[in-house]
């Protein structure tokens, strides 16, 4: 079985779980000081298998589906048979990490969800076919360099007025890890990516 539809399969499960289940939801969640006075490291990735809501997780993990079996192509033929995963556990790590460093002391600071991770994913995917249609609201066919654009963006702004309950910092990192990280993988990539920038196709 592809292991994208793994982790889909787990997150999904985990979530529906942790829905119903505050106990289990309080125990993997991302909690600063769990991990900074009890040493609960395992948080910068389980958070990552929780979701608030039943939205929440449809829209993470339908992002997954269609841009996770593309980049697992590309991380097995590379590194492996786990090479997908590894990428996609160090997203979760890698997009969180700004965050829990900027809350370790703050108690009532909590963060769950694969936004980081499907980012980087995503961002990952852009390097390989920046002119491909992304469908945004799964309804509005864009570029997805224009997407990528207007995704940063609007994460920087939301990110620096900090309201609301999304983590835009993960998303950015999570971003900005998923193409770094291609890129040592091959670096080779770079130049293409620019070299199908300057050959548009709508």
């Amino acid at each position: 079985m592809p292991v994208t539809l793994i982790i889909i399969a787990i997150t999904c499960v985990v979530s529906f779980m942790a829905f119903n289940n505050s106990r289990l939801m309080n125990e993997l969640i991302l909690w600063p000081p769990a991990i900074q006075r009890q040493r609960e490291y395992y948080r910068l990735v389980t958070y990552g298998f929780l979701h608030a809501d039943f939205g929440h997780l449809l829209v993470n993990m339908l992002t997954l589906f269609f841009f996770g079996r593309v980049m697992e192509r590309y991380y097995t033929a590379t590194l492996g048979m786990f090479g997908f995963a590894l990428f996609y556990l160090g997203g979760l790590i890698v997009s969180i990490l700004p965050t829990y460093l900027a809350n370790r002391t703050n108690a009532g600071y909590r963060s769950l969800g694969a936004s980081g991770a499907v980012s980087a994913v995503l961002f990952a995917s852009i390097l390989f076919q920046p002119w491909a249609k992304i469908y945004l609201y799964f309804a509005i066919p864009i570029p997805a360099i224009l997407y990528a654009v207007l995704y940063v963006v609007y994460s920087v702004y939301m990110d620096r007025r900090g309201q609301g309950n999304i983590n835009h910092s993960a998303h950015l990192w999570g971003a900005a890890y998923g193409v770094a990280f291609t890129v040592m993988v091959q670096p080779e990539r770079l130049s293409f990516f620019i070299d199908q920038l300057l050959r548009p196709r709508f």
